[in-house]
This record gives C-alpha cells, sequence and structure tokens, in this order.
C-alpha cells in the first residue's frame, strides 16, 4: 500500500509540475482546472497496473473515475473556449505581485495535487486489496455514482446551455436541476466520492476511505465551491430571491414564494 501511494504521489508531482509549466508559458493558471479530471484518471490507472490484481471491482472503479474525469475535463474545456484566465486566478495573479511563481506553485498546483491525492485514495485503497466478486455495496456505491454524475453533468449541461443565449445575460438559472439546489452540480460532485467510498468498503479497511468524500464535500460546501459562489452573488437581488426558495445543496422542492 505505501508502494502504490509512493508511486501515486510522485505520479502527481510530476503531472502538476508539468501542468504548471504549461500553464505559465500560456499565462493561464486556470488550465489546472481541465487538469483536475484527467490527474484522477492517472493516479487510477497507474495503481491499477502496478497493483497487477485485474478482478472486476478493480475495473468498475477504474471505469468511473475515468468516465467521470473525461467528462469534467470536456466540459471544463468546452467551457473555456475564448475565455482567459478565470477571474479567481485573475485575481491571485494581480495579489499576489512577485511572489507569484513560487505562490502558484506550491498554493494552486502542488496543493491541488495533495487534495486529488486524499479523494483518489479510495481508488488507490481498492486497486492495492485482492477483493471477492461484486457485492452488494459495490452496486449500491455505482448506483450512487450513477445518480451523482447526473446531477453533475445535467446541472453543468443546462447552465452551459443557458449562459450561451443572449437573452440570459445578467439573469439566473432557475430551471431544471437548479430549480430543486442551487448547486446540482456540485451536489452530484460530492455524490460520486459518496459513492466510490461506497465501494471502498467492501474492501479490507475500506472505513479509512471516508476521508475522501469528507474533504470533497467539505471543500464543495465551505471553500473552492459553493461559499466562493454564493460570495460572488452577495448583493444580486434575483440571486438572493432564487436562494431565499431553493436549497443550497441537497436538492428539495423549492419553496413557495
Amino acid at each position: 500500500m505505501i508502494n502504490l501511494i509512493l508511486y501515486s504521489a510522485l505520479a502527481v508531482f510530476l503531472y502538476m509540475t508539468l501542468i504548471f509549466t504549461i500553464a505559465q508559458i500560456k499565462k493561464d493558471n486556470s488550465l489546472v482546472d481541465i487538469a483536475w479530471g484527467p490527474g484522477f484518471i492517472l493516479v487510477s490507472i497507474l495503481t491499477f497496473c502496478v497493483s497487477q490484481k485485474f478482478m472486476l471491482r478493480h475495473i468498475l472503479v477504474c471505469a468511473l473515475v475515468v468516465i467521470w474525469g473525461i467528462r469534467l475535463a470536456v466540459h471544463i474545456a468546452v467551457r473555456k473556449i475564448g475565455r482567459g484566465e478565470d477571474y479567481r486566478y485573475e485575481k491571485w495573479r494581480r495579489d499576489w505581485g512577485k511572489w507569484f511563481f513560487l505562490r502558484s506553485f506550491f498554493q494552486i498546483f502542488m496543493l491541488q495535487g495533495i487534495i486529488l491525492l486524499v479523494v483518489v485514495y479510495p481508488v488507490i485503497l481498492i486497486n492495492h486489496v485482492s477483493g471477492s466478486g461484486i457485492q452488494v455495496l459495490d452496486i449500491i456505491g455505482a448506483v450512487v455514482w450513477l445518480i451523482g454524475l447526473s446531477f453533475e453533468a445535467i446541472g453543468d449541461y443546462q447552465l452551459l446551455k443557458f449562459k450561451r443565449r443572449p437573452e440570459s445575460k445578467g439573469k439566473i438559472i432557475t430551471h431544471g436541476l437548479w430549480k430543486y439546489t442551487r448547486h446540482p452540480n456540485y451536489f452530484g460532485e460530492a455524490l460520486i466520492w459518496w459513492g466510490i467510498f461506497l465501494i471502498a468498503l467492501s474492501v479490507r479497511n475500506g472505513w479509512t476511505a471516508v476521508i475522501s468524500p469528507l474533504l470533497i464535500t467539505f471543500l464543495l460546501l465551505r471553500v473552492s465551491g459553493v461559499s466562493m459562489l454564493e460570495k460572488k452573488y452577495a448583493g444580486n437581488r434575483d440571486y438572493e430571491n432564487y436562494a431565499t426558495r431553493t436549497s443550497p445543496f441537497i436538492p428539495w422542492f423549492p419553496k413557495k414564494s
């Protein structure tokens, strides 16, 4: 297990260093967002090949990560077409001044690499352990993952389609999945990793993998996801009206106006 973690850490370090180098050449640190999903694919396939278990559970979890990682990377890349650096990274570029290069490397790329390793831990654990055949928890976990992917993919698609309409400029999306939660894509992202955690429960010491969904859920709710976007729309009357009737995270029926 230690060897798999070390191999994964080295691979992520080299991968994030490469993305950092490309980002500095392009003067666009938001490229790290596109690289996020493929980083998980890298670790999943690496540990799958190194462990040489090749059992159905290992194939299943790697397939789930590959599907999720490709979809996310393609979505972010398509969304980014014709746009420059994301506003978050632009702000840091201005604020960090002469320390921008070093702080970018450690606070953006290396920090995301560390978070990636923690979140992908259930996959490393599953690939390490020789498991039995598919069990009930594997099926439940795969179903939870599928529900999560549906929320993330459909929510992202609805938002992208909404933003591309000229008449949507300055407006807030309130239909589709966004009618039931203000952040269906983030809810889906969290659910994906809770699903993979459930699959990890089928293997020895699988309970330790709970750190993965706990961390990603905390980050989405309190750091880089929901919290950041809610602050962005603070003072927007339309958004505040929308927020009074719509669940912030877990989907639920909207309150009556």
